[in-house]
């Protein structure tokens, strides 16, 4: 705006306070122009902003205070035009020079003076240096663009900001890689995205930054989801931002992905407890076995008194008194052979066997200990190599897992044994005590049952430790079979968990001899024996296996069906036509006929043919025989089949 001197008149006195308020402005270079550009007037501001002296100046043009490049290009005359035009020139940045030659950052501010009569007689020029606010200023924006180049070039932390409602307002390249968006796809979106949906429901999201707001920090590690909607286990770290009266701007965020850290936390502490329970283990294995040894002793002096005593006994009552303190210690004996097995200080009776075939052999005792309502299956990997084991030991190691399978099984279920071979590198080998590297063989007992909670896994294999009822278990069958794998130089273990069943798997080192130098032929014909009869059943298996069949059975129809449906291998089946449960043999062999059309079928039976099946005569797509066959017959109906020359004859 253009000054009118008319404005500035008024008393002597008046004007000369004006005159003192301009000359003690010292930061201000505050002086006038006549209408050619050449200094009027110069106060105490501009001699300390420009240099000069009032003396030095006045009459002198004002451009010399311009660098040389801008007098080249007519800056001073073009300030002046425009102020004169324009009723004022503003410009808040430039550079200007000082008497010395020096240069300073100036805001300038120029109004033409214009008198009564409209005529330009002149200017006010207001020059402030501002160099160190622009200094101030370059120094922040330098700060600003190193802390943005460093937050930018972090890859491992997701640094980004939230405004006050949780929006995202920035993102960095590390919050681009952990969690997977550009930022053009996230900027605007609440940070809530990234959590659970269990911890969104919760309202964790809200509540993180109400504690930030609260507290000025909120920390605290959790899952947290990608785009692609995996999870990661991240570090999270919030800070609230606040401006300079305290009212909260938004939020700092960062976010480390520590995923694989707690899994090596994780796999440390799984260690630990190994380590610890391998310790817990081997010194109740010390104690038990002393105790088992100093026993022995005992009972040795018990078992010799009373037969001594049964020897010089005279009545029949001293006779019961003594036999019935000789079963008690025939009882106790037993129970230190428990003890010693799992305390590993029983003496074994090592030997090369193939495990199938000691399964297989021990099969009839193995189902009559699960009984009707659990059924087994046995699913046994041929050319797997020998191992060098106790064999009597074995079979009750496999006897007591059984019978704790059917226990956990009250209702029924499945029983499955399955024998797998492995080449076990370095690494697992470290982490199963006992074992060496190569070939081993892997039995594995797995249940439907009721399954185990991690504190009973931790403890299951200690010496009287059970859940049965009082009464219902001793506690010492999964001792046993402990002692007797670690003994034998392998290694146990258990998975499971509750209402998942059990896994119980023996790893036995390979002797390196295959099982085909046993006689285990690399791979037989299977049948699969379906009959309600245990003993007619254990005389078919026996039979079955005598003619070089591997054999697998089923006490009833409706357990069969399952076994004809899953086991592909299956070369014969071989079943009683009456039987409960509602599903007749015949009815069996109808549905395997349509599920395997090819499938050999061979119906047996007690009654008259068609009496068994209810019909005037019997089927003609499959072969009957007749209660009580003999091995001869069997054989016979075999190669009716057209099996029994290529396979039974064959292995027989």
């Amino acid at each position: 705006m253009a000054i009118r001197p008319a404005n500035l008149q008024g008393s002597g006195t008046g004007a000369d306070r004006v005159q003192l308020l301009i000359d003690a402005l010292s930061d201000c270079a505050i002086y006038m122009l006549d209408p050619d550009g050449r200094v009027a007037s110069w106060n105490a501001g501009a001699q300390q902003v420009k240099g000069y002296r009032a003396d030095e100046i006045i009459g002198e043009h004002f451009s010399r205070f311009y660098t040389p490049e801008d007098r080249a290009r007519g800056e001073p005359e073009r300030v002046l035009q425009i102020a004169r035009s324009e009723g004022k020139y503003e410009q808040d940045g430039c550079w200007r020079v000082r008497k010395d030659g020096t240069r300073f950052w100036a805001s300038l501010l120029v109004d033409p003076i214009i008198d009564a009569g409209g005529e330009l007689i002149g200017y006010a020029k207001v020059t402030r240096d501002i160099t160190e606010r622009r200094d101030a200023e370059q120094a922040l924006r330098a700060s600003e663009q190193r802390f943005r180049l460093l937050v930018q070039g972090v890859s491992d932390y997701a640094i980004y900001m939230l405004d006050a409602e949780g929006l995202v307002s920035n993102w960095n390249l590390g919050a681009e890689r952990i969690k997977g968006y550009s930022e053009a796809e996230i900027v605007g979106q609440h940070f809530s995205r990234f959590y659970t949906d269990e911890e969104r429901e919760q309202g964790m999201p809200q509540y993180s930054l109400r504690m930030a707001a609260e507290a000025g920090r909120y920390e605290r590690e959790g899952w947290r989801v990608r785009k692609d909607g995996t999870r990661f286990w991240a570090s999270v770290v919030i800070d609230a931002i606040r401006d300079e009266c305290g009212v909260l701007v938004g939020y700092a965020k960062v976010t480390r992905d520590i995923t694989e850290r707690r899994r090596a936390q994780e796999e440390l502490e799984r260690t630990r407890a190994a380590l610890m329970q391998s310790q817990k283990m081997e010194a109740v294995g010390h104690l038990t076995g002393g105790i088992a040894h100093d026993f022995n002793n005992l009972l040795t002096v018990i078992v010799n008194s009373l037969e001594l005593l049964a020897r010089h006994s005279h009545t029949p009552a001293e006779t019961r008194l003594i036999e019935n303190a000789a079963r008690a210690a025939d009882r106790g004996a037993k129970l230190t052979q428990q003890l010693l097995a799992f305390g590993r200080r029983q003496p074994l009776e090592p030997a090369q066997h193939s495990i199938n075939r000691l399964i297989e052999g021990f099969e009839p005792l193995l189902r009559r200990a699960c009984g009707e309502q659990v059924e087994l299956q046995l699913q046994l990997q041929r050319g797997l190599e020998q191992v060098n084991i106790d064999a009597a030991e074995f079979e009750a190691g496999l006897l007591n897992l059984a019978v704790n399978a059917r226990d956990a099984m009250p209702e029924g279920g499945t029983l499955l044994i399955r024998t797998e071979g492995r080449e076990l590198t370095a690494d697992q080998v470290a982490a199963k005590s006992g074992m060496r590297t190569g070939a081993c063989v892997v039995l594995s007992v797995v249940d439907s049952g009721s399954g185990m909670s991690p504190e009973t896994q931790a403890r299951a294999f200690e010496p009287y430790y059970t859940t049965k009822e009082i009464g219902k278990g001793t506690g010492l069958g999964l001792s046993q079979v402990y002692g007797l794998v670690m003994q034998s130089g392998g290694h146990i273990e258990i998975d499971s968990a509750p209402g998942q069943g059990t896994t119980v798997r023996m790893f036995l080192s390979g002797c390196g001899v295959p099982a085909e130098a046993t006689g285990e032929p690399a791979a037989r014909p299977t049948v699969l024996i379906v009959d309600d009869e245990p003993d007619v059943l254990d005389i078919a298996v026996e039979l079955f296996r005598d003619l070089g069949y591997q054999v697998l059975t089923a006490p009833d129809a409706v357990r069969a069906l399952p076994i004809v449906q899953r086991d592909a291998s299956l070369d014969l089946l071989f079943s009683d036509v009456v039987m409960p449960r509602g599903m007749s043999g015949l009815q069996l062999a109808q549905e395997a006929r349509r599920l395997r059309p090819g499938l050999p079928i061979l119906l047996a039976s007690g009654y008259a043919l068609p009496s068994a099946v209810g019909a005037s005569a019997p089927p003609r797509e499959f072969e009957f025989i007749g209660k009580p066959y003999r091995f001869a017959d069997l054989v016979d109906k075999l190669r009716r089949l057209g099996i029994g020359d290529s396979k039974a004859g064959a292995a027989g």
